[in-house]
């Protein structure tokens, strides 16, 4: 996800509170004034200094020419952070600039410019620093931000095989977010071949819908966090960022608020789509459902072989959670 930065060292007070109301990640402030802002609630302060300077290896960097523009490349691959400034957008080199470094950062006035800055050469800035009087821009911002999407090809697979596999140790993921109709989370005993799990979004003869929930499976499969990482389900825990996507792949970054590990009957759920496997180890119960190819909702328990549901498979292997084009066997 993008970083939601927020100017304000002209300390408003009302602008401060409304950037951490809107979830800002951080907010700029004058250095003398670090200990009052503090007092307005929890968040990550940058410091702005005397001198111009910032903390937290931040680098405001005013764009007006071509040497401009290589000095902030070059302080960029440095490692700073490098916080783009020009009175012009239309002759900032943003592409070039984002084409070197993954360090860019950008100022904006709007919501018009934060879209054109986290959609600029597909994977956008890393972060804007919202700088605005306005507080209704700053929430419009937050929104473009927060709820920028992760997009994912997902792929209709057809089920090969359907196994009880004994007891196991589930996860059930409650979320912060209300979920709706048609989200849930991937899951899979690799990361190369997932399994699309609902939330608990509908009503049952048995129990309760719990929209906040995704029972997603066995402890020891993997699920996707943002930036395109991969956990194990028994490393989520509250506080803890983890996607969940539509039907028609795009994502969004939700937190947990309780992770339930209980002792459960399991199934093992094995598809294919174009010779790659995906497969999954799920609760064996009537809630638990998966996405068919039309969109409808399928009960693990009426599930059948044959049947085609949604899924995603990628091409590269993982190591510690990180994407990376290497051979790796999972079985």
């Amino acid at each position: 996800m993008k970083e939601f930065i927020v100017d304000a060292r002209n300390f408003d007070k009302v602008l401060i509170t409304t950037a951490i109301e809107s979830g800002a990640d951080a907010i700029i402030v004058p250095e003398d004034k670090l200990d009052l802002a503090k007092k307005l609630g929890r968040v990550k302060f940058i410091c702005a200094c005397k001198d111009g300077s910032l903390s937290d290896d931040f680098v405001i960097v005013k764009i007006e020419n071509k040497q401009d523009e290589e000095k902030a490349a070059s302080i960029a691959k440095s490692g700073k952070k490098v916080i783009v400034e020009t009175t012009d957008w239309t002759i900032i080199p943003l592409e070039n600039l984002i084409a070197q470094s993954d360090n860019i950062y950008t100022f904006v006035k709007n919501q018009e410019e934060a879209e054109t800055a986290i959609g600029i050469l597909e994977k956008g800035v890393k972060g804007i620093v919202v700088n605005t009087k306005d507080i209704n821009q700053i929430k419009k911002i937050s929104n473009v931000v927060k709820q920028q999407s992760e997009k994912l090809n997902l792929v209709k697979a057809k089920v090969v095989s359907i196994t009880p596999v004994g007891m196991g140790d589930r996860v059930a993921v409650d979320t912060t977010s209300l979920l709706k109709r048609g989200e849930g989370m991937l899951v899979g005993n690799s990361s190369a071949g997932m399994i699309f799990v609902h939330a608990e979004t509908e009503e049952s003869p048995y129990v309760a819908s719990r929209p906040f929930r995704v029972n997603a499976g066995a402890v020891h499969m993997y699920t996707r966090v943002p930036g395109g990482k991969t956990v194990y389900l028994c490393e989520l825990s509250a506080g803890k960022e983890v996607m969940v996507y539509d039907t028609e792949g795009n994502g969004r970054v939700v937190y947990v608020g309780r992770a339930k590990v209980e002792r459960r009957p399991m199934l093992l759920i094995e598809a294919e789509y174009e010779g790659k496997k995906l497969s999954a180890v799920l609760q064996n119960a009537e809630t638990i459902r998966v996405v068919g190819a039309d969109g409808s909702l399928i009960s693990v328990v009426d599930l059948k072989v044959g049947d085609e549901i949604l899924g995603y498979v990628e091409e590269a292997g993982r190591h510690f959670g990180m994407k990376v084009e290497e051979t790796i066997i999972e079985k």
